[in-house]
């Protein structure tokens, strides 16, 4: 098995991710390198450990989260370079589900399956059998700018 590409592409997702924001047009609210307030409380919780701003969340934790409610969500390990950041990046901004499916309506006619959100064997087998990965990479982007620019909060972010 090759070598995860997690550490490179979380280093990408966080450089454009910033530090503490809690912008009043965002519906995530209060966040922090990224995560969520509702994010990180579910973290907590998870772990029987009180709830506190997401102003202080540890490294360890923000790894963490990443790794399990991201990376590990959209199989990055299982999915080609460049393929694997393109939809960690629109899972860590849109969730996991709505990631995949964008990545499964650029997959068609390849992939015939239900768009679902799920990345399973129909859909890994259609990402094999992609001649082009930067066509796919660009048809991915196309489906997520399409879903954001619908977003009443387009203008501002």
């Amino acid at each position: 098995m090759a070598a995860s590409r997690e550490k490179e592409s979380l280093a990408r997702v966080l450089a454009h991710e910033g530090g503490y924001s809690n912008h009043p047009k965002d519906p995530g609210g209060a966040t922090m390198k990224g995560v969520t307030q509702r994010v990180y409380d579910g973290y907590r919780k998870g772990r029987g450990l009180a709830t506190r701003s997401v102003k202080g969340i540890t490294t360890d934790e923000l790894n963490e989260i990443y790794d399990r409610q991201y990376w590990d969500a959209v199989k990055g390990d299982l999915v080609p370079a460049g393929v694997d950041y393109v939809v960690f990046d629109g899972a860590v901004n849109s969730g996991p589900a709505r990631s995949i499916m964008w990545l499964q309506r650029a997959l068609v006619p390849l992939y015939t399956g239900p768009i679902d959100g799920v990345i399973g064997v129909g859909t890994l087998a259609a990402i094999q059998s992609v001649n082009s990965l930067g066509e796919l990479i660009n048809r991915i982007c196309d489906e997520r700018m399409r879903f954001l620019r619908a977003l009443k909060t387009f203008p501002t972010f």
